[in-house]
């Protein structure tokens, strides 16, 4: 019970520092950054939860904080490489059928997806970032 009460903790404290440092620093600066942070001590949460907590809290929240993949993803990419898990962040484009700009955020483990509530959305985009370290890919 402490565990679950401890990740929930940290989640909600993310949840609510990082997403409006995403209206005043940059994307890339803040991804960095959290890709830089160092494990703390303790189990993993479990992933899933992790996912679904964070998108439940930031549902609940007024904007800067409201759910967007962007937010969600830079939330669970900070918890899960805080607690030693792993992940690398992807951002992508696109164009839709009427031509509009669309982009995308998610996370991916070892190239699986990772937490990915649209199975095969990511699919359909282009890379142009992606944190820690890894090049876009290329046209």
């Amino acid at each position: 019970m402490k565990s679950a009460l401890g990740w929930k903790a940290r989640t909600v404290a993310a949840a609510l520092i990082l997403p409006p440092l995403l209206s005043v620093v940059s994307f890339a600066r803040l991804a960095r950054w959290v890709a830089a942070r160092r494990p703390s001590r303790g189990a993993a949460p479990p992933e899933a939860d992790l996912a679904a907590w964070t998108e439940t809290l930031l549902r609940r929240l007024p904007p800067p904080w409201r759910y967007t993949c962007l937010r969600r993803g830079i939330v669970v990419f900070y918890l899960l490489r805080k607690a030693g898990a792993p992940a690398t962040l992807h951002i992508g484009v696109r164009r839709s059928e009427r031509g509009e700009f669309l982009a995308h955020a998610w996370l991916t483990r070892g190239g699986a997806l990772l937490l990915e509530p649209r199975a095969n959305g990511p699919a359909a985009y282009r890379v142009i970032a992606s944190f820690p370290d890894a090049d876009p890919v290329a046209p």
